[in-house]
């Protein structure tokens, strides 16, 4: 597979995209930015020179009829940057609500696949002296720690990798001509056939060398997804209009509740977002129980070396159920520390990246078929996705204007009406909270909870601490 080709993961993104009318699996990250807002001219500079060396910034999607080959990158004859380029101003006051509505209502939009996948917005009109920026990309093109980096390349800390003053309206890169897709009868020929058959005879060494813990694993992975949750309002078919909300909490305050019961950031994060999804269908009348939220928690599976690693998507996954059942913060705490170092030691991510690499080997026209055909059948097992993504731990500048706040945004689809992602930047942990917009209209809601239930966790981890 080459470095222009998808892998199957990032296909499977474009799969469940088109098995899903109501989705638009785009990822971003929302900037506020003190001082007033840059130029067009300005801003589209900074662009020019920070984002179009970046991989696939230039290139479009080449599929192939019926699916008979991976869609493949190839570089956009008509590229044009300001087509990328949005500007917009919300109203007077310009208030968080405002933003984060504009944030819900271009998110909710696809993504036009004759050109490259991505977007970039200044949002003029904040209240306090401030403007945003949100990037905007595909699903396919990064996962969110890659799409992470390509928004840490607009920033002032990060050299030009380009002459800010070149003309960036068309393809600067040499012209070339890219290899035509393949054909049904080059498919067929004896050539790819011995290719294909190749790849399949190596498929039983790469089990062997992820291991017998991997593989059990990966039985385990499959059969949780087989399973369904308790029934809930939280899943359910969803349109295409979608909510937002944000929630703040401060990383010394993390670190301290981490420091006072031995947990990690991404156990108090889950154990505040379980609280918040019990307050949340206590408040709708329902009594949840052990099993009715499953979380889709995606876990990197990059390697050690990950700044030589491609910009495909690597990420792997855990199903654990959220503990909404129990009462007491703290206990929700101990039972998410538990249940995540129980899915960890059980191998469920290695397990995942056994099937995601196994599936290039295979032939890409039935399993694209057959992951179109299985989504298209409702699910029942996932209630809701939570991704946590590491962000800048330093503070951040574009245009030599301070970053106040990153919201990140993670897309929702196949029922699942609320998707959170978790990400760190300097001292603050952010939540970005996506809902259905007909059936959560209940978000600001949980927004509120998640931030009271890092601050009941600290009340009484500072407590525990006194005691001791």
């Amino acid at each position: 597979m080459g470095t222009d080709t998808l892998s199957f993961l990032d296909a499977g993104f474009l799969e469940t995209e088109d098995s899903d009318r109501h989705a638009s699996l785009t990822i971003g990250a929302l900037a506020v930015i003190e001082g007033p807002p840059p130029s067009q001219r300005e801003f589209r500079d900074a662009v020019a020179a920070r984002l179009l060396d970046l991989p696939h910034a230039r290139d479009k999607l080449r599929t192939a009829p019926l699916d008979v080959s991976a869609p493949s990158w190839t570089e956009d004859a008509n590229f044009d940057l300001d087509r990328h380029l949005r500007r917009v101003a919300i109203p007077n006051p310009g208030e968080e609500e405002a933003l984060f509505g504009f944030l819900a209502r271009v998110m909710g939009h696809r993504l036009d696949r004759d050109h490259p996948l991505w977007e970039c917005w200044v949002v003029e009109g904040l209240s306090g002296d401030r403007w945003a920026m949100l990037a905007k990309l595909h699903h396919c093109m990064a996962d969110g720690i890659t799409g992470t980096r390509l928004f840490e390349a607009m920033c002032d800390e990060v050299e030009p990798t380009m002459d800010p003053a070149a003309d960036s309206s068309g393809p600067e890169r040499p012209a070339h001509q890219p290899p035509p897709s393949p054909s049904i009868s080059t498919l067929l020929s004896p050539r790819h056939q011995y290719a294909l058959l190749e790849t399949i005879l190596r498929a039983p060494l790469t089990i062997a060398q992820a291991g017998l813990g991997a593989c059990r694993g990966l039985a385990r992975l499959l059969a949780e997804m087989l399973t369904s949750s308790s029934d809930t309002s939280l899943i359910g078919p969803i349109g295409k209009q979608r909510r937002y909300r944000g929630a703040r909490t401060r990383m010394t305050d993390v670190r301290e509740i981490c420091g006072a019961y031995g947990v990690t950031v991404n156990d108090v994060a889950l154990a505040a977002i379980t609280g918040g999804l019990r307050t949340l269908l206590l408040r709708r009348g329902e009594q949840p129980d052990a099993h009715t939220v499953r979380t889709l928690v995606p876990v990197s599976v990059r390697s050690a070396n990950d700044d030589a690693d491609p910009p495909h998507n690597q990420v792997s996954l855990m199903l654990p159920f959220l503990p909404v059942d129990i009462e007491d913060h703290v206990e929700q705490l101990t039972a998410v520390h538990q249940r995540l170092s129980a899915h960890k030691a059980g191998k469920e991510a290695q397990g995942g990246k056994v099937f995601t690499t196994l599936a290039q080997y295979g032939p890409f026209m039935p399993l694209a078929w057959a992951l179109r055909l299985a989504t298209r059948f409702p699910q029942h097992s996932v209630v809701a996705v939570a991704t946590n993504i590491p962000g800048p731990q330093h503070t951040r500048h574009v245009l030599g204007r301070r970053i106040v706040d990153i919201f990140p945004y993670v897309p929702i689809a196949l029922r699942l009406r609320i998707g959170i992602a978790i990400l760190s930047y300097a001292d603050t942990l952010t939540f970005g909270l996506t809902g259905d917009y007909d059936s959560t209209p209940d978000l600001a809601d949980l927004a509120t909870s998640i931030e009271q239930g890092v601050s009941s966790l600290l009340t009484a981890a500072r407590l525990e601490t006194a005691g001791s």
